[in-house]
């Protein structure tokens, strides 16, 4: 009986990591290897190279924080608000190697030193942007206000996790929730 190979996805999802913890210079075949315990020579049997590998791992982290969130939160069925409430639970609740927001910021921390990046960056944010616009677009009729809201709720996505204000005797999930009632109203 042969030995199991590492599944593709793992190698992913260690790339991912290790983009996370130090960029795209921290991702090296060697250091995924001996992360995941085993030997280098299973990488090339997914991989051409580390390119492609670093390919791989931006398609997966744009599938999974666009087209997936946008098909789980689709497939609950629902009004604009329902969706959108729905929406807000699954990307806060998004904490895996690949949409948590440790990974969303690496990706854009990289996307200012590559051009490559930059472009797919642009297309997952515009990808997500349209998206709140059609949910917000359900819930009020003013195409300024379906326009800030979308932004005010991707920024909150993005740059809540820079903030480190107190809020007035009231916990971060509090301020959380009311932020999220006031979007939905």
């Amino acid at each position: 009986m042969g030995a199991t190979r590492t599944p593709r996805g793992k190698w992913i999802e260690e790339g991912l990591r290790a983009l996370s913890a130090g960029g795209p210079e921290a991702v090296r075949i060697e250091l995924l290897a001996q992360a995941l315990g085993v030997s280098k020579g299973g990488f090339y049997g997914y991989f051409k190279n580390r390119d492609a590998l670093l390919a791989e791992m931006l398609d997966t982290w744009e599938r999974e924080v666009a087209e997936a969130v946008i098909e789980r939160v689709e497939s609950g069925g629902g009004d604009a608000r329902a969706r959108l409430e729905r929406l807000f639970v699954i990307a806060t609740a998004g904490q895996g190697p690949t949409t948590g927001v440790v990974a969303e910021l690496a990706i854009r921390d990289w996307a200012r030193r590559d051009d490559d990046v930059a472009r797919r960056l642009r297309r997952v944010d515009n990808r997500r942007m349209e998206y709140l616009r059609a949910l917000f677009g359900g819930i009020c009729s003013d195409e300024g206000e379906v326009e800030a809201r979308s932004m005010l709720a991707f920024s909150l996505r993005i740059g809540e996790h820079f903030i480190a204000a107190d809020h007035a005797g009231r916990s971060r999930a509090e301020v959380m929730e009311l932020t999220r009632e006031w979007l939905l109203r």
